[in-house]
């Protein structure tokens, strides 16, 4: 091997080892934002916080993220890729208005209960969330909203429309199973009678 093929290699290994590091650091500080997210709310976590938690300066966090946005965005998708999460399409699959309901009330108390703590200090910081990050969780609970009332007759006149989004909402399942002390099959047998009898 000549000295320049050396010195290529060489050069190569070294800029595959700094990827590597930058990637090994980028994640501390994704992981550090998690934790603190989740248990001291996003509104209350500073950069100086994330910084201390992942062992770096907080000019390094910048350098990763160069604002709030990209690191909410990593911080959210990075939790989100570890959690279960509702699956409204296999619910859209079920025509009985009912048994959607049943089924997709079911499966996003599951994902309630699993994500409690992170999904607690999120809905009460989403104030504080920059625009996208804010527009991208309530564009989910409206995907979820969309799903659940289009099996009901007329799209779900306005009033249906509503309790169906009481009950989709995570607040609702909180209020019911934490604070009533309802299992979650109890909360959506509930939730799923109370739509039933609107209108009748």
């Amino acid at each position: 091997m000549s000295e320049k093929q050396r010195s290529s290699k060489a050069r190569g290994y070294e800029m595959r080892k700094r990827a590597e590091d930058m990637g090994r650091t980028r994640q501390r500080i994704v992981e550090a934002a998690v934790h603190l997210h989740g248990t001291t709310g996003p509104a209350s976590t500073s950069i100086a916080a994330i910084a201390e938690r992942a062992g770096v300066t907080r000019l390094t966090v910048y350098r990763h993220f160069p604002d709030e946005t990209a690191l909410f965005q990593a911080c959210s998708g990075h939790w989100l890729s570890q959690q279960k999460l509702p699956q409204p399409e296999e619910w859209g699959a079920i025509e009985d208005p009912v048994e959607r309901l049943t089924a997709g009330l079911a499966d996003l108390y599951r994902f309630y209960r699993a994500g409690e703590q992170m999904l607690t200090l999120v809905s009460r910081d989403l104030h504080a969330a920059p625009d996208p990050i804010r527009e991208a969780w309530e564009a989910r609970d409206g995907r979820y909203l969309e799903v659940l009332a289009d099996a009901w007759p007329t799209a779900a006149e306005p009033v249906r429309r509503a309790v169906i989004g009481h009950a989709a909402a995570f607040s609702t399942w909180r209020s019911l199973c934490r604070e009533q002390e309802l299992t979650d099959r109890e909360a959506v047998r509930v939730m799923v009678t109370l739509v039933g009898a609107v209108g009748n």
